[in-house]
């Protein structure tokens, strides 16, 4: 089953939160990984590229994570399927997919936006790069508006995606 990474999050006076992730830069989605198998969460934390893949052992396939459990030895996949998706401003702010992927045999239970993100400005279009976003908020000033503009009341959240028949 996919699962989708949500997050809900106010943009004061700015708009289009996204990773900066292109092939020249790729961004590496951090995730704590858990054996399906064994219920074995991984101590460290896993980065995920979408444009890099490894060949899947005993399969013709490929996967953007091939990942082995140190505990039950069974080999587990994801694959990025969706995104990155920007995070446009609202002004009742609610949670948006993210990324979409496809895990067999793991599954991701936390999510670290570390890496590099980007945003413009609701009013000028002000672009903002570099964003750190691993203490939580964010904050800078739009020399066009002459506002302060910030990311607060971060939340993420990892959640099965519906399915619907």
């Amino acid at each position: 089953m996919p699962l989708v990474a949500e997050r809900g999050v106010v943009l004061p006076r700015v708009t289009d939160l996204r990773p900066i992730d292109t092939e020249e830069t790729p961004f590496y989605y951090m995730f704590k990984v858990e054996c399906v198998s064994c219920r074995e969460t991984h101590s460290n934390w896993i980065g995920i590229s979408r444009f890099e893949t490894r060949e899947m052992h005993g399969s013709r396939g490929e996967a953007n994570l091939v990942w082995r459990c140190k505990n039950c030895q069974r080999e587990s996949s994801a694959v990025i399927k969706t995104g990155p998706n920007a995070y446009d401003y609202q002004e009742h702010p609610k949670p948006a997919t993210i990324l979409t992927f496809e895990c067999r045999g793991c599954e991701f239970n936390e999510f670290k936006p570390e890496g590099e993100w980007q945003a413009k400005g609701i009013e000028k279009g002000t672009p903002f790069t570099a964003i750190d976003l691993n203490e939580g908020d964010w904050f800078d000033y739009d020399e066009k508006t002459k506002e302060e503009v910030s990311i607060k009341e971060m939340k993420w959240e990892i959640k099965r995606e519906k399915v619907t028949n």
